[in-house]
């Protein structure tokens, strides 16, 4: 399995990253636990969770569950917990079941910190990410109605600043390691930066955005400023939330996934997905190739990529991911998903 940098850190992370945000509702605690073992013994050498883990849904009675579950498996391996590198997130504004949905702020770092460090049965968090923006954010299929207008730059500023003098604090004390953020915009990352590099607090490290084949916003203004500033992209959603495998085309609906629990995907489905699909489904069809892997292994094209986050249910679809981790993909198969973007314009 390749590594690549996390930012300026000088810490390296496997090229393929283990999401857990089934951990606890779709996959079990001894499933889990049987799918870090098996992606450690691949290579896998990346652990991606937050505080509000799981989701589909995301309840009250459930959140950081995953976290725990994750922490049993540490203070059953002690000795291994230096083996990978592990990412949590800190809920943004409006999580009612976490802080009864307090913006993220120098008062909330601190304790939220140790819940996780508690529940995760560690010393220490590799990655420390906030999971949003307070001031809202264009993901989660929001961007052409995405309204910045709103915004006091000034108080934004000054929420940063308390936020990395708190998070510095943390690096003081040892438990976090690096910063990193997720559904960021390219202004809000580069306000960071600024103020870490006046001094204010660590620099960040890493973005976590969805991205895929079906999701390509990252390919504008973020890619300059990953590339040159060194803040790569961790992927989350690679296979477009499954659609990319294929398995909900013609109105097929499999027991357990995630259609079957949130029926319109967060706001992905639609005719023009299904379309797309058929598209990559073809290319990867006529040059002998699992859609699964052609996904993950385009994602590993791009010059901003860090790290795709992939999610699997159950063991067989983690071996399955595993078995085209090395995929390297042709020219021709590159020239011609070019193609079909152009053919089929996303983000959905």
């Amino acid at each position: 399995m390749k590594t690549r940098p996390l930012g300026r850190t000088g810490i390296e992370v496997s090229t393929l990253c283990l999401g857990t945000m089934t951990f606890g509702s779709q996959t079990s605690e001894a499933d889990s636990h049987a799918q870090i073992e098996r992606a450690l013994a691949a290579g896998i050498t990346f652990v991606d969770t937050a505080e509000m883990y799981p989701v589909n849904p995301v309840r009250k009675e459930t959140v950081g569950r995953s976290e725990e579950i994750i922490g049993s498996w540490n203070r059953a391996n002690p000795a291994r917990r230096g083996d990978y590198v592990l990412a949590t997130k800190h809920s943004g504004a409006g999580m009612a079941h976490c802080r009864d949905g307090a913006p993220i702020s120098g008062q909330t770092i601190a304790g939220a910190v140790e819940g996780s460090l508690k529940r995760l049965g560690t010393d220490h968090i590799d990655l420390y990410q906030f999971h949003w923006p307070n001031r809202g954010s264009y993901m989660f299929r929001q961007n052409w109605r995405y309204d910045p207008s709103g915004q006091d730059a000034g108080s934004v500023l000054e929420n940063m600043t308390d936020c990395l003098e708190a998070l510095q604090r943390e690096v003081d004390r040892g438990t976090i390691r690096a910063f990193g953020l997720s559904n960021e915009s390219a202004w809000g990352t580069a306000q960071w930066l600024r103020l870490a590099e006046a001094g204010q607090g660590p620099r960040v490290a890493s973005v976590q955005n969805e991205y895929s084949l079906l999701c390509r916003l990252y390919d504008t203004d973020m890619a300059e400023l990953s590339v040159n500033e060194d803040v790569g992209l961790m992927a989350f959603s690679p296979l477009a939330a499954g659609f990319l495998t294929g398995k909900y085309q013609r109105g097929a609906v499999p027991e357990g996934s995630r259609m079957s629990l949130v029926p319109e995907m967060g706001g992905r489905k639609s005719e023009r997905v299904f379309d797309a699909v058929d598209a990559y489904l073809d290319i990867a069809r006529r040059h002998g190739l699992n859609p699964v892997h052609m996904a993950l292994a385009w994602c590993q094209t791009r010059p901003f990529m860090m790290s795709a986050i992939f999610g699997a249910t159950t063991l067989g679809q983690l071996d399955h991911v595993l078995a085209g981790a090395d995929l390297t993909l042709s020219d021709e198969v590159l020239d011609e998903i070019a193609r079909a973007h152009k053919a089929h314009p996303m983000p959905y």
